[in-house]
């Protein structure tokens, strides 16, 4: 055998992990070693581990710590998430189970409104908050549910009931003003300001809230918590009702200005429409009240208002929900007011039939009332343009003097009312009704009245001549006439009343005796205190230009006496049948309708040829009295023609005398022409008046007369008499007066 060439390999356990084996095993040494084969070597060392950098401590524990807060907060921020979860769920359906139907929200006052027409049906007035009646989002014209949605809340049918992107914005401008983060704009959604209407969801409680007003300011008050508040409501209002309706309530309970509750009383108001048929410029001018319903109504300042609906059209056409013919035709052609808005007419007259109703009826009321009046439009459109031209043409700019009128037919029913310079203002002071004034020579025709009733026919004579009484307690007292120092001597009745004769009219009175002249101004409507004096005849008592004016209708409807009304009936809006009538009329007879006759041509003298020349109208027959008080405080012209009596009283509040003015100065004028307005086109009716067929004494100059009529009845009475001191007429010379005018053929 050669070599070991038949020899076999040494047997060598198998190796199971190969790699690992190879990875490990250590290359040869390079250079000597005993080669051979079977591993003579040393076995390879275990290579040595690099030594662990120890970490800082301080690194540690910092990191340690950090991590630990950051697990611990992340955890109690879930804990809190979870927890405002679950407490805005429980808030949310809280508040979804106290919500009611929607249908019982619509309306919520408390009170009713008033709603007055005139004597042709036609809406002039309105108090307290009118609701036209239910409109929803489905009825409603889309034009003005998408100017709404538009100006609002554009968003509306996306967010679930609040808009974090709008309350961002709104947070960023405020405080990008100067304001805090939640005072000014409030970024509130629709659904946010119905959740406000609701007051969220508190009831108004009249004992604790002094009236639906505080109440509600009280509901508009912001804070943190009511803000907190609204978002479960909201929530709860979005899932019980949905968008529509939520949008229904909104249009039903939104104050849109000049009294209105909701968007159909509104457009009812502003444009005597429904608010399913309004155009785009008046749905856009509607949306615009909403920001602020007092400054923006159309019947405050309607060009601001159009300002602010051109505003809306803008952002309509920009979110699509107008074509650029439709937007262009909307800016073009501005909403304006209904007439019936746009008069603005009648608010003294308005407030007083207010006060003359029923309280329950009225201002307390809690239904819906509506009231037919006697108001002329027509008529107060014209004195009130016959006031302001006088006052423009005749006083000097900045007068602080007043004026009252009072235009009524014979039967009492008031037709026009000025309570003051301003027109169509509301709860004002009503010079017209409130102010109780002296009455001046106006009152003199009851003194005349009670003279003709006794059957003193207007041709009797009676003196102009110098005058001193006795008074008890005051001493004696000397009336003068208003050209002081000057008489006219024997002069017959319709002169002194004509003249307006101080000392002869204090002599009828004292002739016929006061108690029949306070009886017979009290039976004509004169309702305040009159003096005891012998002054009662010069007018120093004090009564309100209504009452003096229905007093001279009852001089021109035949002498029976007049309650000035302003009601014709009244009744719920629901109701056909009225709850009330007319609240006044034609009284008892006061003097004989002969006495009222004669009365009526004596008057006719002061406007042909006495003190109230300035008040003639022409050819229409027209009757009056002016009346001047001491210092000239206050100016009166009250008259009548055969189809209306009219009066006028003018002065200062404060007392102040007026400058070179009288009652036959410019009252006389404002009567002129505001009767000559308000006759305008109507046929000329004759007067209910008897002229005298005979004259007996002093006949008036221009009647051709030229003396003293022997065996004439006259007015003995010449001062300071037995008479006088009691009050009373002398009753002898009265029998004996009434003898001669017997024998005379004394009416």
């Amino acid at each position: 055998m050669t070599g070991n060439s038949g020899r076999r390999p040494p047997l060598v356990a198998d190796r199971r992990y190969q790699a690992s084996a190879r990875s490990t095993q250590k290359p040869p040494a390079r250079g000597g070693g005993s080669g051979g084969s079977g591993g003579g070597g040393r076995p390879p060392k275990t290579p040595k581990r690099a030594p662990r950098r120890r970490r800082n401590p301080i690194v540690a524990l910092v990191s340690t710590v950090l991590g630990g807060i950051w697990r611990a907060v992340f955890t109690m921020g879930a804990t809190v998430a979870v927890a405002i979860a679950l407490g805005l769920g429980a808030m949310t359906m809280h508040f979804y189970s106290q919500l009611p139907d929607v249908g019982k929200l619509l309306d919520a006052r408390t009170r009713g409104s008033v709603t007055m027409t005139d004597d042709n049906g036609q809406v002039f007035a309105w108090r307290g908050e009118t609701f036209g009646g239910e409109i929803t989002a489905g009825t409603v014209s889309p034009y003005l549910k998408n100017a709404i949605v538009a100006t609002e809340d554009r968003r509306f049918y996306q967010h679930f009931g609040i808009s974090p992107r709008g309350i961002a914005s709104a947070v960023k401008i405020n405080l990008s003003e100067g304001r805090g983060a939640l005072e000014g704009n409030g970024g509130s959604t629709i659904t946010q300001q119905v959740a406000k209407l609701l007051c969220l969801g508190v009831d108004y409680d009249p004992s604790k809230w002094k009236n639906e007003a505080s109440y509600e300011a009280d509901c508009r008050v912001s804070s943190v918590w009511r803000k907190l508040k609204e978002v479960p409501f909201s929530f709860a209002m979005e899932a019980k009702y949905g968008k529509d309706n939520i949008l229904t309530i909104y249009l039903n309970r939104a104050y849109l200005g000049a009294g209105t509750r909701g968007f159909e009383a509104a457009s009812q108001r502003y444009f005597g429409k429904s608010a399913a048929n309004v155009s785009p410029a008046e749905a856009a001018m509607l949306a615009g009240l909403l920001k602020a319903p007092t400054r923006f109504a159309p019947t405050a300042n309607l060009e601001r208002s159009q300002e602010r609906a051109t505003l809306i059209v803008g952002l309509m056409r920009e979110q699509g929900y107008l074509t650029q013919a439709e937007a262009d035709q909307a800016r073009q052609h501005p909403a304006q007011l209904s007439e019936g808005a746009r008069q603005d007419s009648g608010g003294y007259f308005a407030d007083w039939v207010m006060e003359s109703g029923p309280d329950f009826l009225t201002k307390d009321t809690t239904e819906d009332v509506v009231i037919r009046t006697t108001f002329d439009q027509r008529i107060q459109t014209a004195a009130e343009g016959a006031l302001k031209d006088v006052f423009e043409s005749k006083l000097k700019a900045g007068s602080k003097a007043q004026a009252a009128v009072i235009v009524m037919s014979a039967d009492g029913a008031v037709r026009a009312m000025i309570g003051g310079t301003k027109s169509g203002v509301q709860g004002a002071f009503n010079r017209a009704t409130q102010a109780k004034r002296q009455t001046g020579s106006t009152f003199k025709p009851f003194v005349y009245a009670a003279a003709l009733d006794e059957n003193y026919p207007p041709s009797s004579i009676v003196q102009d001549a110098p005058l001193t009484i006795d008074v008890p307690g005051s001493g004696p007292w000397s009336p003068q006439n208003y050209e002081k120092g000057q008489y006219r001597g024997p002069i017959t009745l319709m002169t002194a009343l004509a003249n307006s004769v101080n000392t002869a009219t204090i002599r009828v009175q004292e002739a016929v005796g006061r108690e029949n002249v306070r009886r017979i101004a009290e039976g004509f409507g004169f309702a305040h205190d009159l003096a005891d004096g012998p002054a009662l005849a010069l007018g120093v008592s004090e009564s309100t230009l209504i009452e003096m004016t229905g007093a001279y209708a009852g001089f021109l409807n035949g002498g029976s006496s007049v309650r000035p009304y302003g009601i014709e009936s009244l009744s719920l809006k629901s109701d056909s049948e009225p709850l009330m009538g007319k609240d006044g009329g034609m009284g008892e007879r006061v003097i004989s309708e002969t006495a009222a006759r004669q009365l009526v041509y004596m008057m006719t003298r002061v406007i042909e040829e006495g003190s109230g020349r300035r008040a003639k109208l022409g050819d229409r027959p027209a009757a009056g009295k002016t009346g001047t008080t001491q210092a000239a405080r206050d100016a009166w012209f009250i008259g009548f023609t055969a189809d209306y009596v009219a009066g006028v009283w003018m002065g200062y509040d404060d007392n102040t005398p007026l400058s070179g003015v009288t009652g036959g100065g410019l009252p006389a004028e404002i009567w002129h022409e505001v009767m000559a307005r308000v006759h305008d086109g109507l046929p000329i009716h004759e007067l209910p008046m008897d002229p005298p067929t005979e004259y007996y004494g002093q006949v008036p100059a221009d009647q051709g007369g030229n003396g003293p009529v022997p065996g004439q009845p006259d007015f003995p009475y010449q001062g300071e008499t037995r008479s006088s001191r009691s009050g009373g007429g002398n009753e002898v010379e009265r029998v004996i007066n009434d003898v001669l005018g017997a024998i005379l053929g004394r009416r």
